[in-house]
């Protein structure tokens, strides 16, 4: 069986361009790192001074087109329109073949575009992505209790609870419960 050839995604919404980082968007993705580093801190693992630099970012970026050449994840950024900001961020992380062809899903929103609805709609031409151009049968995404707008924007896109796992990441210093859920690909 010969290996699938990936297209990364070049998506528009009304608001954004989906598509890979390149290494000239660094500079853009230390400002969005920078301006969001309060609100996102509370729903992520704990963050090195040096992931708040310029250099980390390139590497970011770097390590991220690479992940996409292997198909072992696709780290996605939504731009304005007309790219001149980073308005959210999502990876379709820990890509498995074989049998299970599933992945897990990460996201984050700038502070000044949350309760706007823009996640649902840059999640829904992703995940459509995923099933078929990644040929993907499953998207996993995991949540804290807390996060009451995780679990809206998941229930909205059809994600249905799985289980809940103990102590599950390490999230701002702290290991934290998640709530599991996934998403089917419905035509499998």
């Amino acid at each position: 069986m010969s290996a699938r050839v990936i297209t990364p995604p070049s998506l528009q919404t009304p608001r954004t361009h989906i598509r890979l980082a390149e290494e000239a968007d660094a500079p853009k993705l230390l400002r969005y790192r920078l301006e969001n580093q309060a609100h996102l801190a509370p729903w992520e693992p704990l963050r090195e001074p040096e992931y708040y630099s310029l250099a980390h970012c390139i590497r970011t970026i770097t390590e991220g087109r690479a992940h996409a050449s292997q198909d072992r994840g696709y780290p996605l950024i939504a731009f304005d329109r007309d790219e001149q900001g980073i308005l959210a961020t999502f990876t379709f992380a820990n890509i498995v073949r074989g049998a299970f062809q599933a992945c897990h899903l990460g996201y984050g929103v700038a502070a000044r575009m949350q309760g706007q609805g823009l996640m649902l709609e840059i999640l829904r031409p992703g995940i459509a992505w995923a099933f078929a151009e990644l040929g993907l049968h499953r998207v996993m995404a995991n949540y804290l209790p807390r996060n009451e707008r995780s679990a809206k924007l998941l229930a909205q896109l059809g994600f249905e609870r799985e289980g809940y796992a103990k102590r599950y990441l390490q999230i701002a210093g702290v290991w934290e419960d998640h709530i599991l859920t996934a998403l089917i690909r419905p035509d499998t």
